[in-house]
């Protein structure tokens, strides 16, 4: 038991995740920030015109898919790395691994 315990200690691998875990839960507590920047300046528009801003609109469905992204590699639930790693406007390329894999 002891061993297996060293073993993993001693794995680059695992250390460069956490590594990357920890950038990207700094990155996601940024974008956070800029989705209530986006609630709040569409709110402000619908307030003020009476429409919905496409462009806000279109910035935080992408923000949102982003912090998706981020919240995928920090559950495990993915090995691929989020943007600037991958591309933005990674969907479908994205693979979860199946669980009973690892």
């Amino acid at each position: 038991m002891d061993d297996q315990i060293n073993e993993n200690l001693k794995k680059i691998s695992t250390w460069k995740r956490i590594f990357f875990m920890l950038v990207f839960a700094a990155i996601g507590g940024v974008v956070r920030m800029l989705l209530w920047a986006v609630i709040l300046l569409q709110i402000f528009a619908v307030l003020f015109t009476g429409k919905i801003n496409s462009n806000i609109l279109d910035f935080g469905r992408s923000l949102s898919i982003y912090t998706y992204h981020i919240l995928l590699f920090l559950s495990f639930n993915t090995d691929v790395l989020p943007f600037p790693f991958a591309a933005w406007n990674l969907t479908a390329e994205l693979r979860i691994p199946d669980a009973s894999s690892k």
